[in-house]
């Protein structure tokens, strides 16, 4: 599938995660690409170690089909593209290319979609607006957001219809993707997770249960 990709190249694969991460630390790969067949639970536990001990290797999740809740997770945990099984090869390049770049790649987002680029570029956001897609890409609940910057939660819905319109995003989730890109921060993602403890320095033991899954 890649052999007539000048710019892409295959250094390994392997059956299970445990085996996966040991590789990664080996091989130092741009990408790794992640069936979810293993269990949401051990895939985000891999992503996140990966992101934690090989921070420039880009995790892409490969799914049959993944609830938006689970998405976020995903991007949470340091994924920086979820590609669905049934999709052609061309796609499948276009995410691996796209993540290679620096950028999220997910199935219907802006940055995949026709009319992305008509977006309005550098949005004017407020003080309190910008503290408010802060806190959508750490994740924050309306009622959370209101708590942490002593506000109503209504008045958080009222910053949020605001930001919709200025920025052209659809909802909350789209706003979690694009919300750094928007701030002026970085490429489009989710923030990344803070250094592992030494505890965690050896995670390849956490994944016996994937192997011939």
């Amino acid at each position: 599938m890649l052999a007539g990709c000048e710019d892409l190249d295959l250094v390994g694969s392997a059956p299970a995660l445990g085996d996966t991460f040991a590789a990664v630390r080996q091989n130092h790969p741009d990408i790794v690409l992640v069936d979810h067949s293993s269990g949401l639970k051990a895939v985000f536990e891999f992503i996140a170690d990966v992101k934690n001990t090989a921070a420039n290797c880009q995790p892409v999740l490969w799914v049959h089909d993944l609830a938006e809740v689970d998405c976020f997770r995903a991007l949470r945990c340091g994924a920086r593209g979820i590609l669905k099984k049934t999709l052609p090869v061309a796609a499948l390049l276009d995410c691996l290319r796209a993540v290679a770049r620096g950028d999220v790649w997910i199935e219907g987002s802006p940055e995949q979609s026709p009319q992305g680029g008509e977006r309005r570029s550098a949005p004017r956001l407020t003080p309190r607006e910008k503290q408010i897609v802060q806190q959508i890409c750490e994740g924050l609940k309306n009622k959370e957001i209101a708590q942490t910057l002593s506000i109503t939660a209504g008045t958080v819905k009222v910053h949020l219809m605001h930001i919709f319109e200025k920025t052209g995003v659809k909802d909350r989730f789209e706003l979690a993707i694009q919300g750094r890109k928007l701030l002026g921060l970085e490429s489009p993602g989710i923030p990344k997770l803070g250094p592992r403890s030494e505890e965690q320095a050896d995670p390849a033991l956490k994944y016996p249960q994937v192997l011939g899954e």
